[in-house]
C-alpha cells in the first residue's frame, strides 16, 4: 500500500513535534555540559542553552545530533571535528550510552584514550585521527561490536596493535597509521569477515607476512592493506594469492627479502602492487606485466636481476577510479 506525501509529511511533523516538547535524558545533559565546560571557547559559543538536544526555541547544539527513545531524547552522535580542540580527552563523552558515531579528529587532544570508551556500546563510528593522543590503543575498543569504522591514525600512539580489534564482527575499515606502534600486526585480524580497508603503515611493526597472513584463509573481504615503512622482515608468501578482493598491496620501504612469488599474479582484482625499497631478488614474472587490472607496479630499490621487465625500475599506468577512504 502506497503512502501518501501528506500523510508522510504529517508523520514528520508529529516526530518533530514530539522531539521538541520530550526531554533529554538527565545524563547526556550532565555529560555534554561536563565536556562543554571542558572545550573552551570555540565550542561553546555554538552550545546555547543547557539542553544539548534543544529548548524551546533553542535549536540543538552544533555538532549534536539526537533522537527518540520512549519519552525522553538521547544523544546519538557527536561531531567537533577541527575547531583546535586543545586538552586530554573528555572522559565525559564515554557517559553518552547511546552514541552511534563519535568524531573528534583533526583537533589536538593529548593524552590516552580512556579505557571507558568500551562503556559506547552502540558505536559505529569512532574518529580520532589527527590529534596528539598518546599512549596505547585501549583493549576495550574490542568490547565495541557494532564498531564498522576505526580512526586512530596521525597521533602519537604506541604500543601493540591490542589482538582485542579482532573481536569486532563488524569492522571494516581500520586506520591506525602514522603512530608508533610497536610489536607484530595480530594475525587474528584475519577473522574480520567484513574488513575491507586495514592501513598500519608508517609505525616501527615488525614480523613477517607469513606469520600476519598465516594459510591465507582469512581477510576474506579485504580489498586494501598498506604495510608500507615499518620493519618488516621475509619473504613475500604464497598464500596472499588466497586474498582473491585485494586490489592494493602496499609494502613499500620494509626490510622484505626473497624472490616475488608468479602466484601472487593471480589475484584477479589486483590493482597497485608496491614493492618497492625492500631487498627483494629474481626476477619479476610476465604474469604481472599481462594482468588485466594492474595500473601500477613499483620494484625499484631491490636487486632483481637485469632482464627484470620495464628495466628494473616499475611499470606505471594511469591511475583512475579508484576509491580511497580517508
Amino acid at each position: 500500500m502506497a503512502i501518501s506525501p501528506t500523510f508522510a509529511s504529517i508523520c514528520c511533523f508529529l516526530l518533530l513535534l514530539a522531539l521538541a516538547h520530550s526531554k533529554t535524558v538527565k545524563r547526556d545533559v550532565k555529560a555534554l555540559n561536563e565536556i562543554k565546560a571542558s572545550l573552551g571557547w570555540r565550542v561553546v559559543y555554538a552550545w546555547v542553552g543547557d539542553d544539548p538536544c534543544g529548548d524551546g526555541d533553542l535549536p540543538p547544539w552544533s555538532g549534536v545530533t539526537c533522537s527518540q527513545q520512549g519519552d525522553y531524547r538521547v544523544v546519538t552522535e557527536l561531531e567537533v571535528y577541527a575547531v583546535s580542540i586543545v586538552g586530554p580527552f573528555p572522559t565525559a563523552v564515554t557517559n553518552l550510552l547511546d552514541l552511534t558515531k563519535l568524531d573528534l579528529h583533526n583537533n589536538k587532544l593529548t593524552g590516552p584514550i580512556p579505557p571507558q570508551i568500551g562503556n559506547l556500546k552502540h558505536l559505529r563510528i569512532l574518529n580520532l585521527r589527527w590529534n596528539k593522543l598518546q599512549d596505547v590503543i585501549p583493549a576495550e575498543i574490542g568490547e565495541l561490536k557494532k564498531l564498522t569504522h576505526l580512526y586512530l591514525s596521525f597521533n602519537n600512539l604506541k604500543g601493540e596493535i591490542p589482538v582485542e580489534l579482532a573481536n569486532l564482527p563488524e569492522l571494516r575499515y581500520l586506520y591506525v597509521h602514522e603512530n608508533r606502534l610497536t610489536g607484530r600486526i595480530p594475525p587474528e585480524l584475519g577473522n574480520l569477515k567484513n574488513l575491507r580497508h586495514l592501513d598500519v603503515s608508517n609505525n616501527h611493526l615488525t614480523g613477517t607476512l607469513r606469520d600476519f597472513i598465516r594459510n591465507g584463509d582469512g581477510f576474506s573481504s579485504l580489498r586494501n592493506l598498506y604495510l608500507n615503512n615499518n620493519e618488516l622482515s621475509g619473504g613475500l608468501p604464497e598464500q596472499l594469492a588466497n586474498l582473491t578482493n585485494l586490489e592494493i598491496l602496499y609494502l613499500s620501504y620494509n626490510k622484505m627479502i626473497g624472490a616475488v612469488p608468479p602466484k601472487l599474479a593471480q589475484i584477479p582484482r589486483l590493482t597497485y602492487l608496491y614493492l618497492d625499497h625492500n631487498s627483494f631478488i629474481g626476477r619479476i614474472a610476465d604474469g604481472f606485466y599481462k594482468h588485466p587490472f594492474l595500473k601500477e607496479l613499483y620494484i625499484e630499490g631491490n636487486q632483481f636481476r637485469p632482464g627484470t621487465k620495464s628495466k628494473g625500475t616499475h611499470k606505471v599506468l594511469e591511475l583512475t577510479d579508484t576509491e580511497f577512504l580517508f
